[in-house]
């Protein structure tokens, strides 16, 4: 069956969240389309600053990552498992810090139907929205400066109101994980990620198993700066070193796929 050019846009954009290369011919095929739409495609792609066109296909720009509003339509079942998993370890009474992102919306959305009596410290609007309907759960929004393509609050004012508060957990997710550590596409997004995982007892990273072995701009985090990483797969064999040696606490989410 035919795809919509809308819905072939976002299939690339998900194939290239899971490798960061790819190539017309093997899109085509994939799409069941001609090699002269997707280069059509990848073009359109290309002028919106998403992907960078190569001889024969396309590469994902480092530093780089569809918008929040895109990425809230990849990876839907993983993320909704990894929330599912990450929610069970929260208890009443507790402050949770969460960052900015598609995965961590999940989990809010997860938090709101089932947590009771936790306080939730953000600068992210959509994690605000979704927790609203909830009024167990008590929302700080962090000020600052609007990021209207993330839908997120960044800046010096915000790293500042972080720094007046304690919390249980930090949630937070990443566009890349390496044998490393962890890394964020924007730079103010990644100090916001820092402050808020100093500032936490526990840090829990979310992440779909694209993100894997994939590198942004900022380095936010170092494997022994968490204590847990919930993912819908075992990471590879060198991020999976470097987590053990950490004594990084694994928790795979279980999904009909896997």
């Amino acid at each position: 069956m035919k795809r919509s050019k809308t819905a072939r846009h976002e299939r690339i954009l998900a194939e290239m969240m899971a490798s960061p290369t790819l190539r017309v011919s093997e899109l085509a095929a994939e799409l069941d389309v001609s090699t002269e739409t997707i280069r059509r495609d990848l073009l359109e792609l290309g002028e919106r600053g998403l992907i960078n066109r190569t001889y024969g296909g396309a590469v994902r720009p480092l530093g780089t990552e569809p918008s929040v509003s895109e990425r809230h339509r990849m990876m839907v079942e993983e993320r909704e498992a990894i929330a599912a998993v990450a929610v069970k370890m929260l208890r009443p009474n507790e402050v949770v810090a969460i960052g900015a992102g598609a995965t961590t919306t999940h989990v809010a959305r997860r938090m709101a139907a089932e947590c009771r009596d936790i306080t939730v410290i953000t600068h992210s609007f959509s994690v605000a929205t979704v927790l609203a309907p909830n009024p167990t759960i008590s929302v700080l929004m962090c000020p600052g400066r609007y990021d209207g393509r993330e839908g997120m609050i960044v800046g010096a004012e915000t790293i500042e109101f972080l720094q007046s508060y304690n919390a249980n957990w930090a949630i937070l997710g990443a566009t890349g994980i390496t044998a490393e550590g962890f890394s964020d596409a924007s730079a103010a997004a990644a100090s916001v990620y820092k402050a808020m995982m100093h500032r936490a007892v526990q840090t829990m990273v979310v992440a779909d198993h694209s993100k894997f072995d994939q590198q942004a701009l900022a380095i936010w985090g170092r494997w022994h700066d968490v204590g847990r990483l919930v993912a819908d797969a075992l990471p590879p064999e060198a991020i999976g070193r470097a987590l053990q040696r950490a004594r990084v606490e694994v928790t795979i989410a279980p999904t009909r796929g896997r």
